[in-house]
């Protein structure tokens, strides 16, 4: 079992950065492949980056690639995700989720467990 909370949400604008946190509880956390999503109202919700167990694969949507970087600290059972040059269209709610399964996973419903989400807002 794998309680997520996310942190690190807020307004910004348009080319600046957040770095959003993700504390994960239990003692697994290190066995998990964990994910960062995002969701608009009304859209469906989008992959944006994800981590294997070890922290040294990653995968990124095209969306973020060169823009974002997702990382982990097994030590702090916290996964992160650097967002810099930000956009309007990056205006979300992020969620980051993990999954069991220990590789690089871009589909949402693999993943068995979810945070509250944080909001992201960039403005122009």
């Amino acid at each position: 079992q794998v309680q997520l909370a996310e942190s690190g949400g807020g307004l910004v604008q348009a080319g600046g950065s957040l770095r959003l946190s993700c504390a994960a509880s239990g003692r697994t956390f290190s066995a998990y492949t964990m994910g960062w999503f995002r969701q608009v109202p009304g859209k469906e919700r989008e992959f944006v980056a994800c981590v294997t167990w070890s922290g040294d694969s990653t995968y990124y949507a095209d969306s973020a690639k060169g823009r974002f970087t997702i990382s982990r600290d097994n030590a702090k059972n916290t996964v992160y995700l650097q967002m810099n040059s930000l956009k309007p269209e990056d205006t979300a709610v992020y969620y980051c989720a993990a999954t069991i399964l220990r590789r690089e996973v871009t589909t949402g419903g693999v993943y068995g467990y979810w945070g509250q989400g944080t909001q992201v807002t960039v403005s122009s």
